[in-house]
C-alpha cells in the first residue's frame, strides 16, 4: 500500500459500496399498492404492467392539412380531381370517395372510405370550387396515419417498476389510461441527533453550530416532491430509545443522522438493535460516510420498518442521501436496481486512498467528451463546493488514477 494512503480502509469488517447497495436491494421488500388517477401519479412507480386496450391512432387519419384523394395508382403532376366536400378534425364523416374524387381534410381528421392517399395543401392548386390539381408526383398512402400504427390493442405500454415521468403520463393519457396501480410512497421519519445543534443565536456562544443536515434532508425530499417529518433528539440513550421505538411502529423508513459510530454518545445503533431491529450492515469502506448503518424491523403484522443511519457530518449525509436513501426509497417502491452510474474521463490525477471515495466534482462536455474535475474542500464537514458540484464521482480504493482515466459517477440535483 502506498505510504501516503490513508489506513482507515484497513479496518476489519468493512464492506464495499456495491455490497452494501446489494444488501439493501436484497433485504428491502416493496410496499403495498394503491390505485391513483393518472393525474396524481407523477413520480410514482408502477406496481403492474400496463397494456393498451385501444389502437392508436383509433382510426386512420390525415397527417397534414390537405386533400384526401381516391386514385387508382400513383398520381402524376397536373392530375385533376373533383372536390366534393370537407372534413374537419373531430367531425364524423360519411363520405365515400370514388376514383377521381377528393375532399378537403385537416390534420387529425378521419380518413374517408376509399381514400388512397393524401396530398398536402402545398402541392395542390385549387382550380375552382369543384376542382383541384396536384402539382407534384404523389405516391399512394402518403401522409396517412394508419389505425394502430403507433400502438395496437394488447401492446405493452409500461412495465412494472417504471417511474411515471411527465412523458410517461402523457403517453399513457394518449392511450386512454385514466388510472394506474402504483406502490405506496414510503412514510418517512427523519431523526436529527446531536446536542451540538443550535436552537437560537445565543447557543453559538456555547460552542453549538448551525443545523445543515435538517434543511439538507428536507430540501432533498422536497426535490422528490415528497413530504417527511423531521424530529430532533438529544444525545441520551433514553431519548433516542423512546423516539425510535415510537417511530418504528408507524413509519416505513426511519432515517437518522449522527449517532451511528462508536462514540460515547452514539446511541442509534445499540438502541435499534435493543428494540428488535436486525442489522443488515454496519460500516462501509467509503469516504465520506464509513459508519453507515442499515437495519430492518419486522412488526407483529409482518410489515417492516427500515432504519438507515447516516453519519452526522454534512458531506456524509449528502452522499448518503444521493446513493443510499435513494436506493432504499426506490426498492420500497418495487424498483430494485443500483444507481445509474455514468462514465466520464478524469481531467487530472487523483491520489490513492484506503477507502473508495465519493468526490464532489464538476462534469462538462469538452469536444463531445464528458469530463469531470474535482473541486477543493472535500472534507466531510464541508459543503461549500456543492455550489459548483453537479456530480459525485467514485474513486476506487487503493489506486492512484491518472488524467484520462475512465471513472463512474452520479449526477446530482
Amino acid at each position: 500500500m502506498n505510504s501516503k494512503m490513508s489506513g482507515c480502509g484497513a479496518e476489519p469488517g468493512l464492506i464495499t459500496v456495491d455490497h452494501a447497495l446489494n444488501l439493501i436491494l436484497q433485504h428491502t421488500q416493496g410496499l403495498v399498492t394503491e390505485s391513483l388517477g393518472l393525474n396524481r401519479a407523477l413520480n410514482r412507480y408502477l406496481a403492474q404492467d400496463i397494456y393498451s386496450t385501444i389502437n392508436l391512432p383509433l382510426f386512420s387519419q390525415s397527417a397534414v392539412d390537405g386533400y384526401a384523394i381516391c386514385a387508382q395508382s400513383a398520381i402524376a403532376p397536373h392530375s385533376e380531381f373533383k372536390l366534393i366536400g370537407e372534413i374537419r378534425a373531430g367531425e364524423p364523416t360519411e363520405w365515400q370517395l370514388k376514383a377521381g374524387q377528393a375532399v378537403r381534410i385537416f390534420t387529425g381528421a378521419k380518413i374517408p372510405f376509399g381514400t388512397t392517399t393524401v396530398a398536402r395543401q402545398e402541392i395542390v392548386h385549387v382550380v375552382d370550387s369543384t376542382r383541384i390539381a396536384i402539382t407534384e408526383h404523389l405516391n399512394a398512402n402518403a401522409d396517412i396515419r394508419n389505425v394502430g400504427e403507433e400502438i395496437s390493442i394488447g401492446q405493452l405500454l409500461a412495465n412494472k417498476g417504471q417511474l411515471l415521468s411527465v412523458g410517461a403520463i402523457a403517453s399513457l393519457s394518449m392511450a386512454g389510461i385514466q388510472s394506474v396501480e402504483v406502490f405506496q410512497y414510503p412514510k418517512v421519519a427523519v431523526v436529527i441527533s446531536g446536542d451540538e445543534v443550535a436552537e437560537s443565536v445565543e447557543d453559538f456562544a456555547t460552542g453549538k453550530i448551525f443545523d445543515a443536515n435538517g434543511p439538507l434532508i428536507q430540501a432533498w425530499f422536497q426535490n422528490q416532491e415528497q413530504q417527511v417529518e423531521i424530529f430532533h433528539v438529544a444525545d441520551t440513550e433514553d431519548a433516542v430509545k423512546s423516539l425510535i421505538q415510537t417511530l418504528s411502529a408507524t413509519y416505513d423508513l426511519v432515517l437518522t443522522t449522527g449517532g451511528v459510530s462508536v462514540g460515547d454518545y452514539d446511541f442509534i445503533r445499540p438502541v435499534a438493535l435493543n428494540i428488535g431491529f436486525e442489522q443488515v450492515f454496519w460500516k462501509v469502506k467509503q469516504k465520506p460516510g464509513k459508519p453507515m448503518f442499515f437495519a430492518k424491523l419486522t412488526r407483529a403484522d409482518r410489515t417492516r420498518c427500515y432504519l438507515l443511519g447516516l453519519p452526522g457530518n454534512p458531506a456524509a449525509v449528502y452522499v448518503g442521501m444521493q446513493i443510499y436513501t435513494s436506493t432504499v426509497l426506490k426498492a420500497l417502491q418495487g424498483q430494485k436496481q443500483q444507481p445509474n452510474w455514468f462514465s466520464a474521463v478524469l481531467s487530472h490525477d487523483v491520489k490513492p486512498d484506503g477507502r473508495e471515495r465519493f468526490l464532489r466534482m464538476s462534469a462538462s462536455f469538452d469536444q463531445g467528451v464528458l469530463k469531470v474535475k474535482s473541486l477543493s474542500k472535500q472534507q466531510s464537514h464541508m459543503l461549500s463546493n456543492l455550489m459548483q458540484a453537479n456530480c459525485l464521482v467514485r474513486i476506487p480504493a487503493g489506486v492512484a488514477l491518472s488524467e484520462g482515466h475512465i471513472v463512474h459517477g452520479l449526477f446530482i440535483d
